[in-house]
């Protein structure tokens, strides 16, 4: 061998020896200085997290019977993992599973996508778990179905059927409280990422599978509703097959929420507004020559000594296990269909209505708290004349000379329109002063008129106060519409034409028929049924404001009390004790003499005194919105149906068989025994909430 070989022999030794040497620095590197920390990130990544729900906490009345529960129910669920290593991805096992369920393929294949991969429904449709997690797609199937899931494993692999909670409302004693109770649905990706909330242990408040609430006590009361998620950490190998538990944290059940809700009172408060109803589409109307449509109502019950809600009723409602099942895209169009009412809508707390002739206790106050005599005399005739126009007295009754009692008790518009009439000139007329004092206006807003009551349910509406402030800020800002329109149809006299071409040149200016009009809650002025009930109550109770509760107490899953709700007082009315008296001795007089006689007749007011009030409110375009308003030393019931004719003949009759039901009225007699509240009253304790198996509808 050539000196030159042998030295290219060596160079090449050296090479590999030097190639081999830094190999197995590297290896040593690897296994011994950053060993545990690669160790470390391959248990990682063997390892996944699954979200364990937590058990939502039961929404209770006041005695504990179950308004929303949990309950056992048989649930299908699909493991993806299962089904992606299948040929044809899983495919043929859905469309059986379909077939067993009576369910299209392609509603199953979108509920098993993950949210955000390629081809994937937007949420709620799929699935926004995690992908190791058995995804359920039938919850509450039959036995036999559950059988056959489980017995013919070879045709559907990866499908499994087990017993879960779900999410379940009884319809105790009849009362679905839909409005108030609420409904859930999947928590979204933007809430995931606002909440970044941990507990003590470490675990967030808030997981991808976690159920939400949207609406009524399920959404005020979320939190203390739905405990905390557990997480079960699972071992997976390469192919993502769950092969393992590592270890698993228990979820944290919710709290129970007790309401001031009698379950009893509630499904009798449903059904006779539902009556009301009814009454209504069967009375012929003279004005528009058809019968009454009544296309919305509602019905409250509040306790005057500290607001708590005792029921509370709204139509058109819904039947809310649509959102239990998971609610289709053809139920969700009718809930916000305008042609269905918009079932959706809460016309209790979120309806805003003209107040009409219940506005009228207000006005009284505010003349009494002006010094106008309560004793009168005031000229109830059959029209007041204002300028070129005539305000008549509903069905032009003309009863002479009377005190502010009598007008309340026969509802006598004129005396309300001189009183109105009067305030507005002592405040300038036309030409209001600097600071004008607008009594009934302030009497309004004092009653909390024109604000939301604060009652524990989300969505509230605040109603208007329409005054002068009201009247120039309205006009700013449709001036531009109005005058469009007065200069399209400049020689129309068509009404609208009309009003558009003075609404455009003057349309800021306060008027005395405003002014009139607002004295007995017509015109631009709207409340809220739960503001009308408010106003009430603080007449029954002495002149306090409460923020109406419908919460009662939070309750932990073993009995204890997290935390009371407390009633709020909000405010106390500006009116005399004297004042007060006079107004519900006046309402006292309307039972037995007046407006709200017929209705009540017979009731035995010697035992159970109630006072009342009626309202008819005229609306252009549409038929009068009944209104019937009652209260007595200890609660207030309020009914309205939004076109549905007068206080007395639609709403009345269903008012008083909420007030029988209270105190277990039979005809002119008084049952203790039959009472819903017993003695009259609420419980003054909690309900023990240990054991909700036991507390079932009776």
């Amino acid at each position: 061998m050539s000196e030159r070989s042998r030295l290219r022999l060596l160079v090449l030794q050296v090479l590999v020896l030097s190639l081999l040497v830094t190999l197995f620095a590297r290896l040593w590197y690897l296994q011994v200085v950053t060993g545990d920390r690669y160790d470390a990130a391959a248990t990682e990544n063997r390892i996944r997290e699954v979200s364990v729900p937590a058990l939502r906490g039961s929404i209770l009345d006041d005695q504990g019977r179950p308004l929303v529960r949990n309950r056992t129910a048989l649930v299908v669920t699909v493991d993806r993992a299962v089904l992606s290593r299948r040929a044809d991805g899983g495919e043929r096992v859905l469309r059986r599973l379909g077939d067993l369920l009576g369910e299209p393929y392609a509603d199953l294949r979108d509920r098993t996508q993950l949210c955000g991969t390629a081809g994937a429904e937007p949420p709620p449709v799929c699935w926004n778990g995690s992908p190791y997690q058995p995804i359920p797609v039938a919850d509450r199937v039959a036995p036999r179905v559950a059988l056959q899931v489980l017995e013919r494993h070879e045709e559907f692999p990866g499908v499994n059927a087990e017993a879960q909670a779900v999410r379940d409302l009884p319809f105790t004693a009849g009362a679905q409280a839909a409005h108030v109770l609420g409904y859930l649905s999947p928590v979204t990706e933007e809430e995931l990422a606002r909440q970044l909330r941990r507990d003590s242990s470490g675990r967030v408040q808030l997981a991808a599978t976690d159920l939400v609430g949207r609406s009524g006590l399920e959404r005020s009361y979320d939190e203390d509703l739905r405990g905390l998620p557990g997480v079960r950490q699972v071992a997976v190998d390469r192919l993502g097959r769950v092969t393992g538990v590592v270890s698993e944290t228990a979820p944290i059940p919710g709290n129970h929420l007790v309401t001031s809700l009698d379950a009893e009172l509630q499904a009798v408060t449903e059904r006779q507004l539902r009556a009301a109803i009814a009454r209504a589409r069967a009375t012929f109307d003279e004005n528009t020559k058809r019968k009454y449509r009544a296309d919305s109502g509602a019905a409250i019950v509040l306790d005057v000594t500290n607001g708590r809600v005792i029921a509370m009723a709204s139509y058109p409602s819904y039947d809310p296990r649509v959102w239990i099942d998971g609610v289709s895209q053809n139920e969700l169009d009718r809930l916000y269909s305008e042609e269905a009412g918009i079932p959706l809508l809460s016309r209790a707390t979120q309806g805003e209505f003209a107040p009409a002739s219940t506005f009228k206790v207000i006005s009284t106050a505010a003349a009494a708290m002006s010094g106008f005599p309560l004793e009168g005399p005031y000229d109830c005739s059959s029209s007041f004349t204002v300028g070129d126009r005539t305000f008549d007295n509903y069905d032009s009754v003309a009863y002479g000379p009377i005190d502010l009692s009598k007008a309340l008790q026969v509802s006598c518009d004129t005396v309300f329109y001189r009183i109105g009439y009067q305030m507005w000139l002592r405040d300038g007329g036309t030409t209001a002063v600097a600071n004008p004092k607008e009594p009934m206006v302030r009497m309004a807003q004092a009653f909390g008129l024109g604000e939301p009551t604060g009652i524990d349910l989300p969505g509230e509406a605040d109603g208007r106060i329409a005054d002068r402030e009201w009247k120039l800020a309205y006009y700013e800002q449709m001036k531009g519409y109005y005058c469009r329109l007065a200069k399209k149809n400049p020689k129309s006299q068509e009404f609208l034409d009309l009003f558009a071409r003075e609404f455009c040149a003057e349309g800021y200016v306060y008027r005395a028929g405003d002014a009139v009009n607002f004295s007995i809650g017509q015109g631009d002025t709207t409340v809220t049924p739960l503001q009308l009930a408010t106003v009430y109550a603080a007449i029954a109770n002495g002149g306090t404001l409460w923020a109406p509760r419908v919460g009662k107490a939070v309750v932990s899953p073993d009995g204890e009390v997290v935390r009371r709700i407390k009633p709020e007082r909000t405010g106390r009315v500006p009116v005399s004790d004297r004042v007060l008296d006079y107004i519900r001795d006046a309402l006292l007089e309307t039972t037995r003499y007046g407006t709200g006689a017929v209705p009540f007749d017979g009731f035995p007011l010697d035992e159970i005194p109630v006072g009342t009030k009626t309202g008819t409110g005229e609306v252009y375009g549409k038929q009068t919105t009944s209104w019937f308003a009652s209260i007595d030393e200890r609660y207030a019931v309020v009914m309205m149906v939004g076109q549905g004719g007068t206080g007395s003949g639609t709403s009345g009759p269903s008012v008083r068989k909420i007030w029988e039901a209270i105190y277990g009225v039979r005809g002119s007699e008084v049952d203790p025994d039959a009472a819903l509240l017993p003695g009259g009253r609420p419980p003054r304790g909690l309900p023990d909430v240990t054991n909700l198996a036991a507390a079932a509808p009776r």
